[in-house]
């Protein structure tokens, strides 16, 4: 296998019509692979507005099952183009069970393997828990054509346990897809900076490269941030995008994990034996000082 890599992350507005969210970001996925990327991801729920703002009963209408159109699709363009694809999309796994979902297509075609969000935020504009029942597929990993992978979904993305579980499982490469921005009466409440530090921290933390994606523009009361952006094994951001529509591509050497592990030896010096405490809930509450 080369060890290097093209990444291309892919940065959109998303409209209401969901027919034409879908063409737009087909166009995008060519262009990407035109300019050399070969593992291509979207952002959260790629082909829709966020749809956690507010709850909508009607929204459930949106969701789709793996083989829909849509999906069969992104399939057979990955086979055209032979790049892998990760694909964020709203799920429905069987009458009134739906997931927040990523599929990964390989780099002819074939289906990988589906992650399920599993961490659903319920707060101000973020409305999930209505939405989605948390993921149960774990935290799989997917040997591609190019390197292995592995994702996390938005919310996800802010946990190290994910991370850690990932890199342990062999992950290279882990990808967040995100929707994540700010009110936009408030855009001083930005998360943007505290998101790019959590995240690229991951990858300090487990000696890999790291791509987020996040979409962009004003849906509502919402104005997402972008940002989207590759960091490397010690954490050093290669490449981010601003707040406009762009695709990101950049090219990383997967033998700069191996430099970073040695240096740095955080997977051999667990000390699993003490983490009991993580297996806790209500582990925050001990020793609490009022």
């Amino acid at each position: 296998m080369n060890e290097k890599v093209t990444i291309g992350l892919v940065q959109l507005k998303c409209g209401e019509d969901i027919a034409a969210n879908v063409e737009y970001t087909t166009e995008k996925i060519k262009e990407a692979a035109a300019k050399g990327a070969q593992i291509i991801c979207l952002q959260e729920l790629f082909n829709a507005q966020y749809c956690g703002q507010s709850v909508d009963v009607n929204l459930y209408d949106t969701a789709e099952p793996i083989d829909s159109p849509t999906l069969v699709a992104m399939s057979e363009l990955a086979k055209k183009l032979e790049v892998v694809l990760i694909v964020p999309f709203y799920e429905k796994a069987g009458r009134g069970v739906y997931f927040n979902s990523t599929a990964v297509y390989d780099a002819d075609g074939t289906y990988l393997g589906t992650t399920r969000k599993n961490h659903i935020p319920h707060a101000p504009q973020y409305e999930e828990k209505y939405y989605f029942t948390p993921g149960n597929t774990g935290y799989p990993v997917y040997e591609t054509r190019y390197g292995k992978i592995g994702i996390g979904i938005c919310w996800d993305e802010w946990f190290p346990e994910v991370a850690r579980i990932l890199a342990l499982q062999g992950a290279e490469i882990m990808f967040y897809p995100s929707a994540i921005g700010s009110d936009y009466d408030n855009p001083q409440l930005s998360l943007r900076p505290a998101w790019e530090k959590a995240i690229s921290a991951h990858g300090i933390s487990n000696g890999v490269f790291i791509a987020a994606s996040n979409r962009v523009g004003r849906e509502k009361d919402m104005t997402f941030f972008g940002g989207s952006f590759v960091s490397n094994p010690l954490g050093d951001i290669l490449q981010s995008l601003d707040d406009q529509e762009g695709i990101l591509i950049q090219k990383v050497n997967l033998k700069e994990i191996d430099f970073a592990r040695n240096l740095l030896q955080f997977l051999r010096d667990r000390r699993t034996d003490t983490y009991d405490l993580l297996l806790q809930q209500e582990a925050f509450q001990i020793n609490k000082r009022y």
